[in-house]
C-alpha cells in the first residue's frame, strides 16, 4: 500500500487533511487515520501497518485488523492509495 500520487496532504495537529486532486474532494483523518496515512508515504504491507498501529495504540489485534481493512478499502475506493503487489520468490523463478 502506498499513497496515490494524485493527492496532497498536510498535518493538522494529530490529524491530517487530504485533497484528492482528481476530484478536488477533501478528506479529514483522525489521529489513527493520520498515523496510517503517514505510514503509507513509503510502500508498506498491510501487516506492517497493522503492527505499527498495534505498537502505537492500545487496541485488540482483531479490531485493529478489521478497522484497518475498512479504512484501507475506503481510501482505495476514493483513489487515495494504490495497492502494489510484491513479487514472490515463486513467481520470479
Amino acid at each position: 500500500m502506498i499513497v496515490s500520487s494524485q493527492q496532497v496532504s498536510c498535518p493538522l495537529g494529530d490529524e491530517s487533511a487530504v485533497l484528492n486532486t482528481k476530484n478536488n474532494v477533501y478528506y479529514g483523518m483522525n489521529s489513527v487515520g493520520a498515523s496510517v496515512w503517514n505510514l503509507m508515504k513509503e510502500p508498506k504491507t498491510v501487516a506492517e501497518i497493522r503492527d505499527a498501529i498495534l505498537g502505537e495504540y492500545d487496541v485488540d489485534q482483531e479490531r485493529c485488523e478489521r478497522d484497518l481493512m475498512l479504512l484501507l478499502e475506503q481510501l482505495r475506493s476514493e483513489g487515495l492509495i494504490e495497492v502494489q503487489h510484491r513479487a514472490t520468490a515463486e513467481s520470479a523463478g
